[in-house]
C-alpha cells in the first residue's frame, strides 16, 4: 500500500509557518485537553492541533473501518491495536482532508469550528498507556565512554555488548509528557571518602538523550516475532529523556542493574512521529563488528537519519545548545532490539514503550549525557550566561529536540521540555 501522505508536492489549506517540524507530511498522533475540557486524540499541523474525535463523529473517515469512540479516548492504545493498515489509511485520509485542493472541510466554517485549535489552547497529554518500558543500551559509543570511565579502556564493553543488545525492564508508571517538573530525587549514595552509604538528594542529575518507539500488539506468549518482521510491529517514535541520578546508579546498579537511580522519572515528547512518516529518512546503520547470530541479522536500511539536540536553560535564564546527536549512531536498530526482546517468547503488547538507550556519536560535542559531556564532571561545561555545569542544577530545563531534513521535507518531534524542581523536603 502506497504512503499517499508521505508526497512533498502536498500542500495545505491551513496557514503554517514556511519551517515547521509538523508539515503536511508528518501527521503525528497525540492525545490533549481541549478548551472545552475534553481530552481526545488529535493530530498536528503546523501550530494547529485537529481533533480527530470530531473530524470522525463529522463524517470524514467514511470508508474506513473505524469503531465508533476509536478517537474519543484518553489514549492511542486502542488506535495502535488496529495495526499499520488502519494507520496508514487514517494518514492518508488526514493528508487529503487538509490538501490545498480539496474543499471539503477548508470551506466549512461550522465544522473547523469543531476540529481546529490553535497549539497553544490545548493541553497535550501522555499519548499512550505505557503497559511496559524496556530501556536498552544500544549506542557503542556510549557504552564505550562509560565502560572507560569505570573500567578504563580496554575493558569498556563488557563480553557480550556487541552479540546482544543488552536492556533492562524500567519503571512505566513515572513516565510523563513534556512539560511536567520532576523533582530531584531522593536516595543512597556512597561518597568517594565513606565506607557506609549516605542517604540525601542525589548530587549527579543527568539527562539521557534517548529516542523511544511505541508497539502495537505483536505476538502472543511463546511466539518470537523476526526480526525482519518487527518493523510492522512499530507505531512510531518518541523523544525520551530518561533522567539519571548517576550517584545512586553507582550505589545501586551492582549486581542486578538500575533501580531508583532511573525510576523517579523519564520524560517523553508528546507527538508520536509514525514510521510511516520517517519512511524517507531511512539510511544504513553502523556495520557490525561481530555477525550477528541469525535471529538478529536485519535486511535493508533499519535506522533512520533523526537529528537530535540538546539545551540547558538555567531559571529565568536563555537556553545553550549543549549537544548535538544522531539516531543513525545506534549500534543496534530497533529491528534487532524488538527480536531480541521477544526471542524468549515475551510478550509484547500495544502502547509499550522501548528507549533506545543514550544516543552519542563519536565527537565530545554529540556525547548524550551529561556525564559524558563533563566526563564526570571533570571539564564543566560553560552555559551562555557564563555558569558552569557539572551535572544539572535544580530549576534548570533541559530541552531535547529532533527532526529529519531533506530537500523536500523536515519531518520533527517538537520538543521534549522539562525541569528540575529542588528535592522534596524530608
Amino acid at each position: 500500500m502506497p504512503i499517499n501522505a508521505n508526497d512533498p508536492k502536498r500542500k495545505t489549506w491551513l496557514e503554517i509557518p514556511s519551517v515547521t517540524d509538523f508539515p503536511i507530511q508528518n501527521i503525528p498522533f497525540g492525545v490533549f485537553l481541549t478548551r472545552d475540557d475534553i481530552v481526545t486524540i488529535g493530530t498536528r499541523i503546523g501550530d494547529y492541533a485537529i481533533d480527530l474525535g470530531a473530524l470522525h463523529q463529522l463524517g470524514y473517515f467514511k470508508g474506513i473501518d473505524l469503531t465508533d469512540d476509536i478517537f474519543l479516548q484518553d489514549t492511542l492504545n486502542d488506535f495502535i491495536s488496529d495495526g499499520r493498515k488502519t494507520w496508514r489509511l487514517v494518514r492518508d485520509r488526514i493528508a487529503d482532508i487538509f490538501d490545498k485542493e480539496n474543499p471539503d472541510l477548508r470551506d466549512n466554517k461550522k465544522h473547523r469550528k469543531h476540529i481546529l485549535f490553535t497549539i497553544d489552547e490545548v493541553e497535550m497529554q501522555l499519548p499512550v498507556h505505557v503497559g511496559d518500558y524496556t530501556d536498552f543500551y544500544s549506542s557503542k559509543e556510549h557504552a564505550t565512554n562509560v565502560g572507560t570511565m569505570f573500567r578504563g579502556k580496554e575493558n569498556a564493553l563488557m563480553p557480550n555488548w556487541l552479540h546482544i543488545p543488552v536492556g533492562y525492564h524500567g519503571r512505566s508508571s513515572s513516565i510523563i509528557p513534556s512539560e511536567i517538573n520532576v523533582r530531584r530525587p531522593w536516595g543512597q549514595t556512597l561518597p568517594p571518602e565513606k565506607s557506609e552509604p549516605i542517604f540525601g538528594p542525589s548530587k549527579l542529575v543527568d539527562f539521557e538523550l534517548e529516542m523511544a518507539f511505541i508497539t502495537t500488539d505483536a505476538n502472543v506468549l511463546g511466539e518470537p516475532i523476526p526480526v525482519n518482521e518487527a518493523e510492522e510491529y512499530i507505531f512510531g517514535l518518541v523523544l525520551l529523556n530518561d533522567w539519571s541520578a548517576r550517584d545512586i546508579q553507582k550505589w545501586e546498579y551492582v549486581p542486578l542493574g538500575p533501580f531508583l537511580a532511573k525510576s523517579f522519572a523519564s520524560s517523553i515528547s508528546p507527538w508520536i512521529v509514525t514510521l510511516d512518516a520517517l519512511e524517507p529518512f531511512r539510511v544504513e546503520g553502523p556495520k557490525p563488528e561481530v555477525k550477528p547470530l541469525p535471529y538478529l541479522q536485519s535486511k535493508g536500511k533499519k535506522s533512520y537519519d533523526i537529528n537530535l539536540e540538546v539545551y540547558i536553560a538555567p531559571e529565568d535564564g536563555e537556553e545553550t545548545k549543549i549537544c548535538t546527536s544522531n539516531f543513525k549512531y545506534m549500534y543496534w536498530n530497533m529491528s534487532q532490539q524488538l527480536a531480541h526482546h521477544t526471542i524468549n517468547g515475551c510478550n509484547v503488547n500495544s502502547g509499550d514503550m522501548m528507549g533506545s538507550g543514550t544516543i552519542s556519536g563519536s565527537t565530545p560535542d554529540s556525547y548524550g549525557s551529561m556525564l559524558e559531556l563533563t566526563w564526570r564532571g571533570e571539564k564543566p561545561l560553560k552555559l551562555s550566561d557564563g555558569t558552569e555545569r557539572k551535572f544539572i542544577n535544580d530549576n534548570d530545563t533541559v530541552v531535547m529536540k529532533a527532526y529529519c531534513q531533506n530537500k523536500n521535507t523536515r519531518i520533527g518531534f517538537g520538543e521534549c521540555r522539562t525541569k528540575l524542581l529542588p528535592a522534596i523536603e524530608m
